[in-house]
């Protein structure tokens, strides 16, 4: 691995290509090494991940819109196909749709470091493209794995929420150097097209702060439209701000630490295996990724509580990120709101534990519905919830090394007597240093429990089948990894939409 220095430098040093952030990370993705297996393979798990979470999401109100605005785009042939629609679309469309079913459910892969990110958002830009193209299962997976690369060096270089600024800045440069390894583009078009994506994607945390809405799943698939729509203007041979990272009116100089900036990005160097995929990891609860151990934690001590009336208080001793992310050192009143959006609930931790607590269980939808979330016996207890930063958690979130990292937190239970219950739990079950790591059967698991109802057992099976021999599906054969689903029934849903322009 080589580690590169970032820093801003003015107008007048004419910083040449080959030293900028923005051709560094399109030379990593126009490397052509051979796949690594086990990335391969890991790819094949987080495509079958997010088909299931985008199927499980398309009757809700916000992947219905973004579907009804991409197949008012349609195309004849060459096109990309729409999760939950026979429409055939133009691809940064399809991506738009794709990303956005996707992202829905919070309930996709990630991957946590000095910044956040959910890696599998590269996934629908790169498949729409693949479809539109006509490449190869081994031309996508060869795009994934340099996705991913990408995207974990930057979120382990440089941070990005202790500025405010939204994570899929770093989404939309890992799409783009995705892409180029995908089509085999020159270093040049894709170090034109990371500059693009970059300057047009960067904005702030807003979208994950407050009443969070809805454009929380919307973001990502826009970094995905964005990064196509950079791409295909490289590829016309246009050029881009330069250079995006280090100018001195750049991103690093007036959106992150200013003009002394100095970060550290390590990327692999020619020859060696692309395998940041391997140290990302997929949720088996549908929330923020900090709150999964604190899910598997509670439903482990509610062996220990007894009556949760009698229970006067508890305090989550967690991470500085998990405090003022998704905690009470957020200060959003919302995170308390029995009335606040889905997006902002699942984004609560005082209150995604309270009905982990409650209910021993956890529902992508009936965990996060009105009436569950308004019981007033759930609000009540839920507020007797709140959250402290432990600088041993924020240490142990950061560990250089992954098999020590932790994310999750102590629970520390005061009852009406003056008792306390007291138990901790560093990472989900279902982290690869868990109690259950997820394997290639856990993710079929989990696309069978989401599909059902929504897609056939044969069409489950006839998707399933297709991921699994992604490596070896032969040109313009991407179509089945879209597992055919009831569309009579959700079009009949989408004609209730109110019309917008398209």
């Amino acid at each position: 691995m080589i580690e590169h220095h970032v820093r801003v430098h003015p107008s007048a040093a004419r910083l040449p290509r080959e030293d900028q952030l923005a051709w560094k990370l399109a030379a990593v993705a126009t490397a052509t090494d051979e796949l690594d297996a086990d990335s391969a393979a890991m790819a094949v798990n987080r495509v079958i991940d997010n088909a299931s979470v985008a199927v499980a999401s398309l009757p809700r109100r916000p992947v219905a819109v973004a579907r009804a605005q991409a197949t008012a785009h349609s195309v004849t042939a060459p096109g990309a196909s729409v999760f939950g629609s026979n429409a055939w679309v133009s691809p940064e469309w399809a991506a738009w749709a794709n990303g956005t079913a996707v992202r829905e459910l919070d309930f996709h892969d990630t991957y946590l470091a000095a910044d956040y990110s959910h890696p599998g958002d590269n996934i629908p830009p790169l498949l729409a493209v693949a479809q539109h193209t006509g490449r190869t299962g081994a031309d996508l997976l060869r795009g994934i794995i340099a996705a991913y690369e990408i995207h974990v060096a930057l979120v382990k270089g440089i941070c990005l929420h202790e500025h405010r600024i939204d994570h899929v800045a770093h989404l939309s440069a890992a799409t783009a150097g995705g892409l180029g390894a995908l089509l085999r583009l020159p270093t040049e078009t894709v170090y034109q097209a990371v500059q693009q994506a970059v300057h047009t994607t960067t904005a702030t945390r807003q979208s994950r702060k407050g009443g969070i809405s809805s454009w929380k799943a919307y973001a990502p698939a826009f970094a995905g439209k964005a990064a196509i729509e950079a791409v295909d203007r490289a590829m016309r041979g246009e050029t881009s701000p330069s250079p995006i990272y280090e100018g001195e009116d750049g991103f690093l100089a007036w959106m992150l630490n200013g003009p002394k900036s100095d970060y550290t990005v390590v990327l692999p160097a020619q020859g060696e295996p692309r395998r940041a995929i391997l140290d990302t990891y997929t949720k088996e609860h549908s929330a923020e990724y900090q709150a999964q151990a604190i899910i598997d934690l509670a439903r482990r001590l509610r062996e220990k509580t007894g009556p949760l009336q009698n229970v006067r208080s508890i305090v989550l001793h967690t991470s500085h990120h998990t405090h003022h992310v998704i905690g009470s050192g957020a200060n959003d009143p919302q995170k308390y709101d029995p009335t606040a959006s889905r997006e902002t609930l699942d984004h609560s931790v005082p209150y995604i534990f309270a009905v982990a607590l409650e209910d021993g269980s956890r529902h992508h939808e009936r965990s996060y519905a009105p009436e569950r979330a308004q019981r007033p016996e759930t609000v009540e207890f839920w507020r007797k919830i709140t959250t402290v930063e432990a600088p041993e958690w924020t240490r142990r979130y950061h560990d250089p090394d992954p098999d020590l990292r932790a994310f999750g937190g102590r629970a520390v239970i005061t009852l009406k007597d003056g008792s306390v219950i007291e138990d901790e739990l560093a990472v989900a079950d279902a982290h690869p240093a868990g109690a259950r790591p997820f394997d290639r059967s856990a993710y079929v698991g989990k696309f069978r429990t989401l599909a059902e109802g929504l897609v056939t057992e044969f069409a489950q099976h006839a998707f399933l089948d297709t991921a699994a021999r992604l490596a070896d599906l032969p040109t313009g054969d991407m179509d089945g990894l879209f597992p055919a689903v009831d569309t009579d029934a959700i079009a009949a849903y989408d004609a209730s939409l109110p019309k917008g322009l398209f």
